[in-house]
Order: C-alpha cells, then sequence, then structure tokens
C-alpha cells in the first residue's frame, strides 16, 4: 500500500498540469524551510518553498492541454521518507497570452522526489532534468 500511497502523491503533483486545481500543490508538498526545488526550466538555480509554488503555478498556468507519463519509476522506502525516481515525459501546447501564440512542447526527462511521511507523504524535494 506504501508505494502506492507515494505513487498517488506524484501523480496529484502532475495532474494539477491538468486541472489547474492550483491548491493541491500546497496540500502535497511540505512548507518547511527544509523544502527544495530544481527545475528543467530556468532559473536552474536550487528554490525554497515559496519559490517553487510560484513557479509551479505560472507554469503549470502557461501550458494547455497538458499531458504527462512516468515511466520506469523506482520507488524506495526507508521507515518515514520515500524516494521515487523516473523517467517523465511531459508535453503540451505552451501558451503566450501577450502574444496570443501558442508551441506544442515535449520535455523528455528524469525526475526524482524525495517525500516524508507526516500525516500523509509530502514532497519535501524534486529535482528535474531534461534529456536533450
Amino acid at each position: 500500500m506504501t508505494e502506492k500511497e507515494v505513487i498517488k502523491v506524484i501523480e496529484s503533483f502532475f495532474n494539477v498540469g491538468k486541472t489547474k486545481n492550483f491548491s493541491t500543490l500546497q496540500d502535497i508538498q511540505l512548507n518547511d524551510s527544509i523544502f527544495s526545488s530544481f527545475s528543467d526550466v530556468p532559473p536552474y538555480d536550487l528554490k525554497d518553498f515559496a519559490t517553487t509554488m510560484a513557479l509551479e503555478e505560472l507554469r503549470f498556468a502557461s501550458i494547455s492541454d497538458y499531458d504527462y507519463e512516468i515511466k520506469n519509476s523506482k520507488i524506495s522506502i526507508f521507515d518515514n521518507t520515500a524516494v521515487l525516481a523516473c523517467e517523465l515525459m511531459q508535453k503540451g501546447m505552451l501558451v503566450d497570452n501577450k502574444a496570443f501564440t501558442g508551441q506544442y512542447i515535449t520535455i523528455n526527462g528524469r525526475a526524482t522526489f524525495v517525500l516524508v511521511k507526516k500525516t500523509d507523504w509530502l514532497i519535501v524535494h524534486y529535482h528535474f532534468s531534461e534529456i536533450k
């Protein structure tokens, strides 16, 4: 059951791109100073919780017809910590609302998520890297 709980959190993260229900991001990530993230799109620096939330909302809001596929995932669980590593494909229409234009994008990459078990599993760190 625990591996299914972990993958459900990760799927909830990416489903925000489809549903645009941004409050989910607050629900599944640990709002704490230990939270951090690296993205596959600029800026590439290590981000804190507040910056990550703002950039995630911007990213998911600017991609219409968003879809994703998690492939070859591996989940390792250590007491109250879990690590999910996978290959990740994301695609959709990147919309520029100012210019009223769009560009179809596909991002093939890798992702690593670290989760901690509080009452529920929460994301405490993730790292996305694009495969060129």
